[in-house]
């Protein structure tokens, strides 16, 4: 597809779920081990083939995420299924690689106040930890990809502005890194269309063919609208959760990332192929509500169901 023609689409797009990290770390409840599993099935069965199961962090910081071994090796029982983890330094790199995860996320903050926030690092100072990463899982032959997520690529709640030409620069380093894949992310949900469609094309040239994910939250109702912008540049994959949970600790009032089912349900009315069951989607947001009684749920699908026009066809 040429990036620069806006009226073509991709006829595919994978939806990674992100529900069970992304979602559950911003929530003070303990989702239990037998539940997450049966997150795990119920999503694997609506179709879903790329999910984060958990983060390798120690317990003490996200005791939600405690179970991401066990959680993962169930994960890696379903055919077909790309089970995913965040992890912040070379130890839970270790970890991942020990566990033998097919791809593990490398959060990257283009804020530099983010970055110190976060991970007590300059990005500067991330992306030598990134080598050091990439180093260690070539030397002990593991399979295990690599992908960078630049946070806060598109503006941040301490530092504010964050220079694209930063960005930019960011990508570049991590793609000479030798990294397997880049997403951009909005991780406090600053991001309109205008700015998404002018940050990838201005990363897009120097990520030497890895940046393929947009990670877009609805703080501001525009989480699908950006998602929009990133299509029409050939993006292919997105990052979502279910019932719109989540957040940033850094960003105050931030919903999730844009819920699953109200992606799948755009994407399939567009006639773009996800492989994913909509209805079987609506029915494990219900699950996933019980589960966390009492927390916030997003999205607007949910509410009004399909309607009468869409085909039997588009919804799966």
């Amino acid at each position: 597809m040429n990036p620069t023609d806006a009226t073509a689409l991709p006829q595919r797009v994978v939806i990674r779920e992100m529900g069970l990290r992304d979602g559950l770390q911003s929530i003070s409840q303990v989702v239990p081990t037998a539940a997450k599993i049966e997150w795990i099935r119920g999503a694997y069965e609506a179709g879903q083939r790329e999910i984060e199961v958990g983060s390798f962090v120690p317990a003490r910081l996200l005791p939600q995420l405690a179970d991401t071994a066990e959680v993962l090796a169930f994960a890696q029982t379903l055919p077909g299924l790309k089970a995913t983890v965040l992890v912040p330094n070379l130890k839970g790199a270790e970890r991942a690689m020990e566990c033998e995860a097919e791809l593990m996320l490398l959060p990257l903050s283009a804020s530099q106040a983010h970055s110190l926030a976060n991970l007590r690092k300059t990005p500067d100072q991330v992306v030598e930890d990134i080598a050091r990463i990439r180093d260690a899982r070539d030397a002990r032959g593991s399979r295990t990809q690599i992908e960078v997520g630049i946070s806060t690529a598109f503006g941040c709640t301490i530092q504010g502005r964050v220079e694209p030409d930063e960005v930019v620069r960011l990508v570049e380093a991590v793609a000479a890194i030798g990294v397997d894949a880049i997403s951009l992310a909005d991780t406090v949900g600053y991001a309109d269309p205008a700015m998404v469609r002018s940050l990838f094309e201005a990363t897009l040239p120097v990520a030497g063919g890895k940046l393929d994910c947009g990670h877009f939250h609805d703080t501001r109702g525009l989480g699908l609208a950006n998602v929009f912008a990133a299509l029409q540049l050939g993006i292919t994959r997105f990052d979502a959760c279910i019932a719109g949970i989540g957040g940033c600790p850094h960003a105050p009032g931030a919903s999730g990332n844009v819920a699953t089912e109200d992606l799948a349900y755009m994407l399939a009315s567009m006639g773009i192929d996800t492989g994913q069951d909509i209805d079987a989607l609506l029915a494990l947001r219900s699950q996933v509500e019980r589960w966390l009684e009492g927390e916030t749920f997003h999205g607007t699908l949910w509410r009004a169901g399909l309607p009468k026009t869409m085909k039997p066809e588009q919804q799966r």
